[in-house]
């Protein structure tokens, strides 16, 4: 079943809408469709095997319920069963509410919790009090959702439909549920390429996701491996937030034989219900942008109190954008070298390559990441690609299991000229990958060559030291002082003093200004503080002017001039002028001195690092930084047109406009 008959079939299923409207709210489509949707896709799956699982119940009905259920589990043949004789389709039409809900209630448990998150058994009976419970169970019985005709990936797509429909309609992010598939299968595909020899057969692999929404990418790595491999094993694992997308994702996993004790439903962040675990494989697409302020304190908890030990040890970005805390969550769930390593691959908007300078939260999870060598390769991909949003994104591939040749290197791919226009655009996703376009990028990656759309860094690159670079405080004092005076008198401080020394400050800078207009500005420091220190003694007491006085004053009278002489601090020292202090980013590779000398002394000979600022973690002057101007290495240019052609596209136009005029005219 092909994607546009996935389209249609989701759109027949979501025609029931026509039948709600009126009794309920648009946002309230999604939560029956939803799990009537999945009631007919179980119904349908369990078709085979249903007389021999009726019989089976009434043969073994006074077993114990634990043996009872694996016999009817055995009959079923599914790793799941309904034992009523009941189907939608055969529900009465003067008690179809309870024949309904026994029917539900006739499932295996595994089954039945599912339909408890979409909160079912309620919107039954809101349906059934607004007469509509019968016409809707008819419609869907008559909807053929048998494995025969929809294939479980077919059934993904079908179910991601739905949902962007039910987020639409309710005005939620239809991109929070789940991922389109073409930017799944990409990142599946550059995860599990070239791991032929960890997919050998008879073994047994784990494939992790911490957002897993609707099990996109649980069900894509399980299809690709079972593609590629014979006889292997793959055991799903996955936490998710959402209670609806958690339902589907584990009803999902459910008609595919997995054991979905592994799906869990909750705050993956904040409550880690597979803590401790390690996977082979992960995947995952963060919201983009979101912030974490429900869980900052667990989380920052968590760093403070474990550090390397927990799973955010290296930092913490920024409150507002939460998507750096799910890759390290990734990383730490990594199985070690020594236990065959595992692989990443995670979604990520463009501020987890560039947000924050050095010593920053988000530099210094680069930092971790980069150093560890366990960035392998990110893949830019082009824009509107998602349902909710149309900015730049980009895959991160990680791995703590590099083959030799990609030791200690970053693989940047450009791939966002790789993409086809949608006949009909998906909320924002107006773009897709052709699969031809993902074979093509997959082959970039395991080539790991140069060429204008792959670029292969050293680590180091991407690294940098932020130095401190201070300049000399040089003094001016003269005529042109008295804006500077009357600011001072604003000042809160100032204002504070006695009043006779106000008015003698006032006085004397006046004074001093009327001297500098007839003999010239003073332009050392300390000869501005004798004389005024000496002409205070007129209009103060000893101890009512003091250094802190001349502090303030010089705030707002003195002036920087580079004729002036440098200001020395009590041991003879340059002080250094806030106000021009500035900062170098020196290469990380790079001596700092042999950078100061060579890019910044030859402009401000006066110039010195300040050596006190120093990198916490290896103790050298400047703080160490990492980012990934993914952009810029792959930016060309390009030459702006000659003046020549531009002028002579000017003239042909008001030349038109001319000829338009007079034809007006005429």
């Amino acid at each position: 079943m092909n994607t546009e008959s996935h389209s249609q079939l989701a759109a027949f299923i979501w025609s029931v809408a026509d039948l709600l409207r009126g009794d309920f709210k648009q946002s309230q489509y999604g939560r029956i469709i939803l799990p009537f949707t999945l009631l007919r896709r179980l119904e349908c799956v369990l078709a085979p095997t249903k007389a021999e699982v009726i019989k089976a119940a009434e043969i073994h009905q006074n077993k114990p319920e634990a043996v009872r259920e694996k016999l009817l589990l055995r009959a079923a043949d599914q790793p799941f069963f309904n034992a009523s004789p009941l189907a939608l389709g055969s529900l009465s039409d003067t008690q179809t509410s309870d024949d309904l809900m026994s029917y539900v209630q006739s499932f295996s448990q595994s089954a039945r919790e599912i339909f408890e998150h979409f909160e079912f058994e309620s919107f039954v009976q809101q349906l059934s009090a607004n007469d509509l419970l019968y016409k809707v169970v008819q419609q869907f019985a008559a909807i053929d959702l048998s494995p025969a005709r929809v294939t479980n990936h077919g059934m993904g797509g079908i179910f991601e439909e739905l949902i962007r429909k039910f987020a639409e309609s309710s005005n939620e992010t239809a991109g929070e549920h789940f991922t389109p598939r073409d930017i799944v299968h990409l990142t599946t595909s550059l995860v599990l390429t070239g791991q032929e020899a960890k997919l050998k057969p008879n073994s047994i692999v784990t494939v992790y996701d911490p957002t897993a929404g609707t099990g996109g990418f649980l069900s894509e790595s399980d299809e690709y491996i079972q593609q590629v491999s014979q006889n292997v094993t793959v055991s799903l694992h996955g936490q998710e937030l959402n209670p609806e997308s958690y339902a589907i994702c584990k009803g999902d996993m459910l008609v595919k034989g997995q054991e979905v004790e592994q799906i869990k439903l909750g705050n993956t962040l904040s409550d880690d219900q597979l803590a401790g675990e390690r996977f082979d494989y992960m995947l995952s697409n963060p919201p983009f942008g979101v912030e974490w302020k429900k869980v900052q304190k667990q989380v920052t908890d968590e760093h403070k109190h474990r550090g390397y030990d927990g799973r955010f040890g290296p930092g913490l970005p920024r409150v507002s954008d939460g998507s750096l805390l799910f890759l390290m969550h990734l990383v730490a769930k990594m199985r070690t070298r020594q236990d065959g390593g595992s692989r990443i691959g995670i979604i990520l908007n463009g501020s987890p390559l560039f947000t924050g300078g050095a010593g920053s939260g988000e530099s210094e999870i680069r930092r971790y990441l980069l150093q560890h060598d366990l960035v392998d390769a990110i893949i830019g991909l082009p824009t509107d690609m998602f349902y909710n949003t149309g900015i730049a994104t980009y895959v991160w591939v990680l791995s703590n299991d590099k083959p030799a040749k990609r030791k200690g290197k970053v693989q940047l791919i450009n791939a966002t000229d790789r993409a086809s226009k949608m006949r009909k655009s998906l909320g924002s996703k107006r773009q897709y990958i052709t699969d031809r376009d993902i074979d093509d990028v997959v082959r970039l990656y395991g080539a790991f060559e140069e060429n204008d759309e792959s670029k292969i860094f050293p680590i180091e690159t991407f690294g940098y030291r932020r130095i401190t670079v201070e300049r000399p405080l040089r003094f001016r004092f003269d005529e042109t002082c008295e804006l500077g005076i009357e600011q001072l008198k604003e000042d809160k401080k100032f204002i504070s003093w006695p009043e006779h020394v106000q008015w003698g400050v006032l006085n004397v800078l006046l004074g001093m200004a009327g001297y500098c207009r007839d003999h010239g500005p003073i332009l050392n420091r300390e000869v501005f503080r004798g004389q005024l220190k000496d002409k205070m003694r007129e209009h103060a007491k000893k101890g009512e002017f003091s250094a802190l006085h001349l502090k303030l004053i010089e705030k707002y009278v003195g002036k920087r001039s580079d004729e002036a002489d440098i200001c020395l601090d009590k041991h003879g020292n340059p002080e250094p002028d806030t106000g021009l202090r500035d900062n170098e980013n020196v290469p990380y590779d790079e001596s700092v001195f042999e950078y100061f000398e060579r890019e910044v002394i030859p402009h401000v000979p006066d110039a010195w690092i300040d050596e006190e600022k120093r990198d916490e973690l290896d103790g050298r002057i400047g703080i160490v930084g990492f980012e990934i101007p993914f952009n810029r290495h792959f930016y060309q240019f390009t030459p702006p047109r000659p003046l020549e052609e531009i002028d002579a596209d000017l003239k042909a136009c008001t030349d038109k406009i001319k000829q338009m005029i007079e034809e007006l005219s005429a």
